[in-house]
């Protein structure tokens, strides 16, 4: 019988139910010289770890709000990363978090800092998201809807705030203030400003805000450079995820804006590993460390064993969508929203570990330690 594989998490996790063209904006100034980036990038060995909530969260809120944030829970299920060998999370905060309670905020920020330093992973911490829901809510989360996945992913900042003048300094302290915290701790990797600024989130289309894109086009630039002022030893960045990248002319107003800005090239690929690697040599021309920051969509091409190897072989960093199955049931496909599913389908669509820690396909596991070094037990 073949011996499954299963890695020690401390507790037996809940699973949920049923598992327009425009010229290129121009770089703002202090943004780190490519040698600069290089020679950073260089000192990280390759970069592989993955996208990380704790499987008792539904989103970035339920994360790190008191009562339901778990130092316990993290470092068992980072015990769990580090044992594949990865040596990095990417983990999403909140405005709303910071705007709430901020002292509390930063302590356990700091806290999660020290527990993933302990098991020799650097968090890239991501500050903003325009994906899902764009009406976010401090306090109680709502539970998953069944069969659908990430039914309770918020954007930060929320539809009421991302147009409201009087919050913008809320937004700005928020960047400054975390950013600040670690500005010169090497525990962490680095600052990734806004995932898919922007999205549109289809699913949420009747709700969402018809001046969306404009507004973060504007907010954006503004981003960076509250970032930039803090003067941090860690890169900025911001992941492109859609369109066309190789030629400046070609490329979206807000992909430009993110292209331009980051001292770190970042991207977004759920595609099959030939898209994937075309996607790569779109970027590399640009002489700057290219890091894959989402990955992992089976059904669709984008597995670990295709994408992962590609990635070493260029340099290229990579985080896959999805530690430890849980409350955002990301195992089930992007498409569970327009018909949710009865119960998790025999392929997963992402996420490496079942709830019980139990390898959800002992190969991908054998995979990444082969190609992070790790020995086989």
């Amino acid at each position: 019988m073949r011996r499954r594989t299963v890695l020690k998490l401390p507790l037996l996790l809940a699973a949920g139910p049923a598992l327009a063209k425009a010229p290129c904006a121009g770089a703002e100034p202090g943004r780190w010289p490519a040698e600069r980036a290089n020679g950073w990038y260089q000192a990280q060995g390759w970069l592989v770890g993955a996208n990380y909530i704790t499987s008792t969260a539904i989103n970035q809120l339920e994360m790190f709000q008191p009562g339901t944030y778990d130092p316990r829970r993290i470092a068992g299920e980072l015990a769990a990363a580090r044992s594949l060998g990865f040596n990095t999370v990417r983990v999403f905060l909140h405005d709303q978090l910071w705007a709430q309670e901020r002292q509390d905020f930063q302590g356990r920020l700091a806290q999660f800092v020290a527990i993933a330093a302990r098991h020799g992973i650097k968090p890239l911490f991501v500050l903003f998201d325009s994906c899902w829901d764009p009406f976010p809510r401090p306090g109680r989360q709502r539970p998953p809807r069944p069969g659908v996945h990430n039914s309770g992913w918020v954007q930060s900042p929320g539809a009421e705030h991302l147009g409201d003048p009087h919050y913008r300094s809320v937004l700005q302290d928020y960047v400054t203030g975390v950013v600040g915290q670690f500005r010169n701790d090497d525990r962490v990797l680095g600052w990734d400003l806004w995932n898919e600024p922007d999205n549109p989130a289809r699913v949420y289309r009747k709700v969402e805000r018809n001046d969306k894109l404009a507004l973060v086009a504007d907010l954006l630039p503004q981003v960076f450079r509250w970032a930039r002022a803090v003067d941090p030893a860690q890169p900025l960045t911001s992941g492109v995820w859609q369109g066309s990248w190789a030629d400046p002319g070609q490329r979206s107003t807000i992909s430009g804006i993110q292209l331009d800005n980051s001292d770190v090239i970042t991207f977004h690929s759920y595609a099959a590993p030939a898209d994937f690697e075309a996607r790569i040599a779109e970027l590399t021309p640009l002489g700057r460390p290219v890091v894959c920051t989402e990955y992992l969509a089976r059904t669709r091409g984008s597995t670990v064993e295709g994408i992962l190897p590609i990635a070493k072989r260029h340099n290229v960093g990579a985080f896959n969508w999805g530690l430890v199955a849980g409350k955002t049931q990301t195992y089930l496909p992007w498409d569970s929203w327009d018909h949710p599913y009865p119960r998790p389908p025999k392929v997963w669509f992402s996420d490496l570990l079942r709830p019980d820690g139990r390898a959800y396909q002992d190969g991908e596991l054998q995979t990444i330690r082969k190609l992070t070094g790790v020995q086989q037990e």
